[in-house]
């Protein structure tokens, strides 16, 4: 075997090494800190406004379940850009646990952190001031009706 192909089967096995230990510190940081874990909890909400009712499912985060201990709730729904409805909450909820993630859609029910809002999807969106809380279980057709409304957010 040559020096060359000595030192780079070194270089191989060390790097490689390397990356071994380093992969299980990058997962511990991510696991459970932040809302790129989208692991569903059996909490599930009833969105109603305009008669028009919305379910979702929540994520097992802390801000999601913090949302939960606040329920039920009588607020107001209103429009906010071309895609997406916000509901102002009477106060912010924990950012502990927060975090970027990926996958954003439509269908998305998130906490805006810089105002303490829920901001709902119907359309694409792209921002990283977000905590997804959760996802809208059948569809979300009741965000698309224009318009401020009375909305009563609880528990089922």
């Amino acid at each position: 075997m040559s020096m060359t192909s000595t030192f780079m089967s070194r270089r191989a096995i060390l790097g490689g090494a390397l990356a071994a230990a380093a992969l299980p510190l990058v997962a511990q940081g991510q696991d459970g800190h932040s809302s790129t874990t989208h692991k569903v909890s059996d909490v599930r909400i009833r969105i109603d406004f305009n008669k028009l009712p919305l379910t979702a499912t929540l994520f097992d985060n802390p801000s999601a379940r913090d949302l939960a201990s606040m329920l039920p709730l009588n607020l107001k729904i209103e429009d906010y850009g071309r895609n997406e409805k916000i509901v102002y909450l009477p106060r912010k909820l924990t950012e502990e646990g927060s975090g970027a993630f990926g996958n954003e859609q439509a269908g998305d029910l998130c906490y805006f952190k810089p105002w303490g809002n829920l901001a709902l999807f119907y359309a694409d969106y792209r921002w990283d001031g977000l905590i997804r809380l959760g996802r809208f279980d059948n569809g979300f057709g009741p965000l698309l009706v224009r318009g401020a409304y009375p909305v009563r957010i609880e528990r089922i």
